[in-house]
């Protein structure tokens, strides 16, 4: 499936321009022309990236993007900037508000579409049967592996899946009914409290070795492998 992407721009041109770019080069795209369309368009399937411009109706990109990273399930979402303004505090601004990159107008095809793919490259989860490792914790999808420190753990199927789940996607907070579509898949029936014995039973594996404290709880909310 084509990664989606959702374009926030007010002048209907720019807007088509840069559909027609995105589409080009395979991505699925949304539009919004405004703040409350761009809100009401960030919802689970959330969009792997979204290019937003600076100055909207209804309120700004960058109170846009304060507001998205400052909430628990959006701030993984990528942000690039695209403003006519040039200057170095404007781009400081942006930046410290969480936008991942930023484009100053006008700008190429080329140009857009190689930070796009930039960013996406930093944030993408880990490819599936790429070794992920982190702090010593060392997992291989094709062999079905955990070790830390080269020290084989004996993990269940289940565990295993949710381990793998977390390692390739960190720093993002998943609630319990998104770990069970993702991890157990949205057509078999699972209590919420199930997560949370899988969750136990994954911290008692790694425990002995520090690592439970990579597997955080959200109060409120659900679960985040980090770590900060």
């Amino acid at each position: 499936m084509a990664k989606k992407i959702l374009i926030v721009e007010d002048e209907a041109p720019i807007r088509d321009m840069l559909r027609l770019i995105v589409e080009q080069h395979g991505y699925q795209v949304i539009e919004a022309e405004d703040y409350p369309q761009a809100v009401s368009a960030i919802v689970e399937p959330f969009p792997e990236l979204i290019l937003l411009d600076w100055m909207l109706p209804g309120g700004s990109g960058i109170q846009l993007a304060k507001k998205l990273k400052s909430d628990e399930f959006t701030r993984g979402i990528p942000i690039i900037l695209l403003t006519a303004r040039s200057e170095e505090e404007d781009k400081v601004r942006g930046l410290e508000v969480g936008a991942d990159d930023y484009i100053t107008k006008p700008f190429s095809p080329k140009e857009l579409m190689a930070r796009v793919r930039a960013v996406l490259r930093r944030v993408a989860p880990t490819a599936l049967d790429d070794v992920i490792e982190v702090k010593g914790l060392r997992l291989d999808p094709v062999a079905r592996r955990v070790t830390v420190n080269n020290q084989s753990l004996s993990i269940g199927p289940t565990e295993f899946k949710l381990l793998h789940f977390f390692m390739s996607h960190p720093e993002r907070v998943y609630s319990r009914q998104q770990l069970l579509d993702q991890v157990w898949g949205t057509n078999v029936y699972v209590e919420d409290r199930t997560v949370d014995v899988h969750i136990r039973r994954l911290r008692k594996v790694i425990h002995g070795f520090g690592h439970d404290e990579l597997i955080q709880t959200v109060r409120g909310v659900g679960y985040r492998f980090s770590s900060r």
